[in-house]
């Protein structure tokens, strides 16, 4: 043989070199010795095409002979690992598979067979193969018995071939899978056709288990009839465990963060360790990240608590675990497991090596646990993602022989790699989402307040775990004169940044309704707002920022004012879902209100409307995602809103809970809110009304009737209060305001004291001088009540003043 550099130590070829290439001219088996000759690992050219190899073309007269399936043997030159030529004598045998195709085993050549293809007799074909294949070869008659066997075959079995010759297969080891093995003879036997098998198991003469490829092909004599059958066995254990390997890496890349939880993800990679390549897996995590905080630093020199998150095992019920899920662990310092962590590297150890024995030991429960089982190997990776450490996993084995090896090191560095990287984004997606809902449900009421104009119930659900939290927000606001102002609305978007801009909106709500805007006049300062937001809020380019795109932060609201007085409620809405009102005989009807646009468009008017109810009216106010989803159209989520308010009236808590049921999208896909107010008429024998004219005597008549009303209604204690108020309130009036001037008293939860007149300009609060005979009035109503405020109204204004009822 002639080499250049690639070529073998010796210069001669290596004994057991084998090569089969399949019908497709792919590489499919790969020996040590073809590995020691050309300096191709397996895993480099096992399913790449055979032509690679090839430095030159195969001579003329072996490519005829592989053209009509005969076997050649002939000088080849193929190429080096290395880029270096190599030329050696090789034979090429044709086999046979179950599909019909020709695979070709390649050996080397005798020197005195390299002239040319021959036509050996039987006897010679057999002496050769048994010669010159360092594979497993055996053959057997007609009745399937064994009648030779080279001697690596006799080394797979465990026996001679003195002992084997006559036997089947069956006869010799009457366990599977020799009853298999003993079929596909028969059937070759029958049918003259080859067969190729692969099992993976252990052979009788063995002590591990190995992956087999076997090739059954029929001995046919000249005139085609079928006399034996033989058995070429290749042992591709390499081949098969990449491949395994291969497989367990798409799993986990299929199976592993499918959902944004920290515990399902760490589930997730237990249980495809334990479908692979272990047989007990655990994953501990450190206590801040289980609990989807940052992760803290590990350090050195104390021990360190962590939590069991998940375990698995090929045994029902982890009988191996000494740690119980959810349960906290301790790594004291200088284990094993607290080296690995602050290494940040995968470890390989035995059970019996002195560190690991000293870490077993140090629990009673874990010596157990080790001994009962037979723990023999152990594997320990911490799980790393963006340059942090987040825990630890343990793989182990008990019940497979063989101990994890250096390439299962590396194949659990890897799987776990791609878990911590799903663990770390399901944490921070946790510790966002807590954050926007705990933001969230800060700016949302406790619980309804207690309202002697309606009654209120709510439901708010933020979105499942597959979404962020949104941007949805309601608010019941008491407002003068016995009034209620309800809202509804909802910011574009998820998370954080939709939950901070709901909690700016809200509070803006809660100002505006304090002054007492008309609702569509409340909308239009809510849309200047949220314009201004925008412009606040756009994108950053090289230092200042870009011309925003109006509607960037959006949102729609319902704003409504019910006044239990006159049973009258004004709404106006931006972009947001029609209310419902669902009558006291049962009638449901949605209000056709002018819808106006989303809020952030600017410039745009909006339209209040006015609405009488009848008492015990039930409004319902709600979100988009109540209604809408992706699989229905909007009119169907409305359709089943109207039969679900419709039902039998009964408690408000009901209701809700009803119309969740009833309307609410199997996914959502949105936050939700529901709003339920029925509404109340403030009894008339507590409201009184005297129109005014615009005389100074009208001040002490106004006076006397308010005192003698407070007193009739039993509230004498406050009579002194109420002169005084009544007495500033309709001084001012008579003084700077035009007609009609009006007092109202009300009494509701507090004694409500209102003048009305005719001018619109709004009064102030002001300090008057000590020789100033004015300017002390509004002081003085400030003074004696617990709360006073001005509103504009439709005719002028209206000032108004509180007081405590006497034993509150």
């Amino acid at each position: 043989m002639d080499s250049t550099p690639g070529g073998t130590v010796d210069g001669r070829v290596p004994e057991d070199l084998a090569v089969v290439v399949d019908a497709g001219g792919t590489v499919t088996v790969w020996s040590d010795g073809a590995r020691q000759l050309l300096g191709y690992e397996a895993a480099e050219v096992v399913g790449r095409p055979a032509a690679g190899l090839l430095a030159a073309d195969l001579p003329e007269s072996a490519r005829r002979h592989v053209t009509v399936g005969r076997r050649w043997a002939t000088e080849v030159a193929l190429r080096h690992r290395d880029g270096g030529r190599v030329v050696v004598q090789l034979m090429g045998t044709p086999l046979a598979d179950g599909d019909g195709g020709r695979p070709w085993l390649v050996t080397p050549a005798a020197p005195e067979r390299v002239a040319g293809p021959v036509e050996p007799d039987a006897e010679a074909l057999w002496d050769l193969t048994l010669a010159q294949l360092p594979v497993p070869v055996a053959v057997y008659d007609r009745e399937a018995r064994l009648v030779s066997a080279n001697e690596i075959m006799t080394q797979v079995m465990g026996r001679s071939v003195a002992e084997m010759r006559g036997l089947t297969l069956w006869e010799m080891e009457p366990n599977p899978p020799f009853d298999e093995y003993d079929r596909l003879q028969r059937q070759v036997l029958r049918t003259g056709e080859p067969v190729f098998h692969e099992n993976f198991g252990q052979a009788p003469g063995e002590v591990r288990n190995h992956a087999w490829s076997m090739f059954l092909s029929p001995l046919k004599d000249k005139s085609g009839a079928v006399r034996g059958v033989s058995a070429a066995v290749f042992d591709t254990t390499e081949q098969y465990w990449a491949r395994r390997r291969l497989a367990i890496l798409n799993d986990a890349s299929l199976r592993i963060g499918s959902t944004l939880d920290v515990t399902r993800t760490a589930d997730e990679l237990a249980e495809v360790a334990v479908t692979g390549f272990a047989d007990f897996v655990t994953v501990d995590l450190l206590e801040s990240v289980a609990l989807g905080e940052e992760p803290e630093p590990v350090p050195p020199n104390q021990p360190v608590t962590l939590r069991r998150t998940a375990q698995r095992s090929v045994l029902a019920g982890c009988p191996e675990s000494v740690v119980p899920t959810g349960a906290t662990t301790f790594y004291p310092v200088e284990t094993p497991p607290m080296r690995a962590l602050v290494a940040g590297r995968g470890t390989l150890t035995a059970a019996g090596d002195p560190g690991m024995q000293r870490w077993i030991d140090s629990s009673r429960g874990r010596a157990e646990a080790v001994a009962r089982h037979m723990i023999h190997s152990v594997m320990m990776v911490p799980l790393r993602a963006r340059g942090v450490t987040l825990g630890l996993v343990h793989f182990l084995r008990h019940r497979t022989a063989e101990s994890f090896s250096e390439d299962d090191l590396l194949l659990a560095e890897e799987i776990v790699a791609r878990a911590a990287v799903s663990v770390d984004n399901a944490r921070r997606y946790t510790h966002e989402r807590r954050t926007a809902l705990t933001l969230q449900r800060s700016l949302l009421p406790d619980r309804p307040p207690d309202l002697a104009a309606m009654q209120v119930a709510y439901r708010y659900l933020p979105a499942g775990s597959g979404a962020d939290v949104g941007g949805d927000w309601f608010d019941v606001i008491p407002l003068s004169g016995a009034r209620v102002a309800l809202v509804v609305g909802d910011v574009v978007g998820h998370g954080i940044h939709a939950s901070a801009t709901m909690g700016r909106l809200r509070t803006a709500v809660r100002t505006l309704a304090d002054v007492d805007l008309a609702p569509d006049e409340l909308l239009t300062q809510l849309d200047d707002l949220v314009v201004r937001l925008d412009r606040e809020e756009g994108p950053q380019t090289g230092g200042r920022a870009e011309a925003p795109t109006p509607g960037e932060v959006g949102a729609t609201c319902l704003y409504a004012v019910y006044d239990p007085v006159s049973r009258r409620c004004t709404m106006a809405r931006a972009g947001h879902p029609p209310p419902a009102v669902v009558t006291p005989d049962g009638e449901v009807r949605f209000l056709n209100l002018p819808t106006g646009p989303p809020l952030g468009l600017g410039g745009l008017p909006f339209e209040s409307v006015e609405v009488e109810l009848a008492e015990g009216s039930l409004l319902a106010l709600y979100t988009d995602g109540l209604v809408e989803a992706a699989d229905r159209d909007i009119e169907v989520g409305l359709n089943l809103l109207r039969g679900a308010l419709a039902d039998k009236a009964g408690p408000l808590e009901e209701t809700c809970d009803r119309v969740l049921r009833t309307v609410l999208p199997a996914r959502p896909a949105d936050d939700i809110v529901l709003m339920l107010a029925r509404t109340s008429a403030l009894d008339s024998a507590k409201v009184r009304t005297w129109e005014l004219p615009r005389d100074p005597a009208a001040v002490a008549r106004a006076r006397k009737s308010a005192s003698e009303q407070v007193t009739a209604w039993g509230l004498g204690d406050a009579a002194f209060a109420t002169e005084l108020i009544v007495s500033e309130l309709v001084t001012n009036a008579v003084r700077y305001g035009d007609d009609p001037v009006v007092l109202r008293l009300i009494r509701d939860s507090a004694l409500i004291c209102e003048v009305s007149d005719g001018s619109s300009t709004a009064p102030h609060l002001r300090r008057a001088r000590v020789f100033d005979e004015g300017g002390r009035g509004l002081l003085l109503v400030a003074q004696m009540a617990e709360r006073w405020g001005s509103r504009q109204t439709a005719t002028g204004k209206t000032i108004w003043a509180e007081l405590g009822l006497p034993g509150d």
